[in-house]
């Protein structure tokens, strides 16, 4: 089947210029069986990488007791993985969701609630950031600081205003009476991939401590080991109020997840959110063997043992390429590259040479492997890069 038989029933909202039919390990086959080192796994989803036999099997073992109940009762699975997610966090509670977005929205949803019992008057605006990016649905195109992402859905929830990223001083000239939450990407992704400085973090939380405001962590994309710590924040010591994650929470299954403390979670009742999939027993039986696994074969481990070599690999491209290649930057399995060309130019040419890249924002290319890639595979990519760079 070709690209245009295959878009007939889609609505357009994007570029896809490839068919894929299976995958293995850290690389995908398209229909006419041509394989691909995939460096973008899913965008950041497929931790595990393809097919791994204990997480299929995990899954046809649930589909052989129970898919689906509903909400107005526990299941095992979701009782297990909410204790992972908490035990992983050192946050109290959880709430299950079927995407990042969806955390978001309950995120938001819950700072609200957490100040309307403080103070029945209060507005709940909220603190976000300039380029980040939170998701496509309406309360998080809210808190998305690309312009263009939000113009064209206008208006969109009010209350919020966006401070720059990394400097703590423009978070404080936006703090009033009515900030109930800040909340941001602890590694920006869709930006441009920013870290968060330690300055930043610790100061935000002191921020948020001092005024009973509430600080949101978005991890969905740098959560789940991707940096070398399981989440992220964990690098600086602290703690969010809110957390939320998806991506490779699941490595594939549709899930997201948003946790919180005690005392935050308390403001929410029965009645106030819901789902009618999200905590479903095959998504969180996912979850489960996603974090069996990781503790099985000490995949964080594995991520700091790794991130280095492909640190160094970008950094010898920077070297030789560096009319093109402006920085390189990123924690973990978390880098991009900067380049002074715009990036789908490269995006293109890597996947005519079996290479899957995705970018980050018009002129960054971002590395998201999947977490189990060696050495070997950042070798072959290097060398397809060293090939295509060689071009331009």
């Amino acid at each position: 089947m070709d690209i245009e038989e295959a878009s007939k029933h889609f609505i357009h909202v994007y570029n896809r210029n490839k068919i894929f039919a299976k995958g293995e390990n850290v690389y995908l086959y398209d229909t006419e069986g041509n394989k691909y080192l995939d460096m973008g796994a899913g965008i950041a989803v497929s931790a595990l990488g393809y097919s791994n036999e204990e997480y299929k099997q995990g899954l046809k073992d649930q589909i052989d007791k129970i898919i689906h109940t509903s909400n107005l009762y526990f299941n095992e699975p979701a009782i297990k993985a909410a204790g992972y997610i908490s035990e992983a966090s050192g946050l109290d509670r959880v709430f299950f969701t079927n995407s990042g977005t969806e955390a978001i929205e309950g995120a938001i949803k819950l700072a609200r609630k957490y100040a309307y019992l403080k103070n029945k008057d209060s507005k709940g605006s909220i603190i976000a950031m300039e380029h980040s990016f939170h998701g496509r649905s309406m309360g998080a195109l809210s808190v998305t600081g690309t312009k263009h992402y939000r113009e064209p859905f206008e208006p969109l929830i009010g209350g919020v205003s966006f401070a720059e990223y990394n400097n703590l001083e423009s978070v404080k000239a936006l703090v009033t009476e009515d900030t109930c939450a800040v909340i941001l990407e602890t590694l920006q992704g869709e930006g441009g991939i920013y870290p968060a400085s330690p300055e930043f973090i610790t100061g935000l939380r002191k921020l948020c401590d001092e005024n009973d405001i509430l600080l949101i962590l978005d991890e969905i994309q740098c959560g789940m080991g991707r940096t070398g710590k399981m989440f992220t924040y964990q690098y600086y010591n602290i703690k969010p109020d809110i957390l939320t994650m998806a991506k490779a929470l699941g490595c594939g299954v549709p899930v997201g997840a948003f946790a919180a403390s005690e005392k935050v979670a308390e403001a929410m009742c029965p009645g106030d959110h819901g789902t009618t999939y999200g905590g479903n027993p095959l998504a969180t039986a996912a979850v489960c063997k996603v974090f069996e696994i990781y503790k099985d074969k000490d995949i964080v481990s594995h991520v700091n043992e790794i991130s280095p070599y492909l640190k160094d690999k970008l950094e010898a491209l920077q070297s030789k390429y560096s009319s093109i290649i402006k920085d390189v930057r990123g924690m973990g399995l978390m880098y991009g590259i900067e380049l002074d060309m715009p990036a789908s130019q490269v995006v293109t040419e890597a996947l005519e040479n079996n290479l899957i890249l995705i970018s980050a924002g018009s002129n960054i290319i971002r590395f998201v492997p999947p977490l189990i890639v060696e050495k070997e595979h950042i070798d072959t990519m290097y060398n397809i890069l060293d090939k295509v760079f060689g071009k331009f």
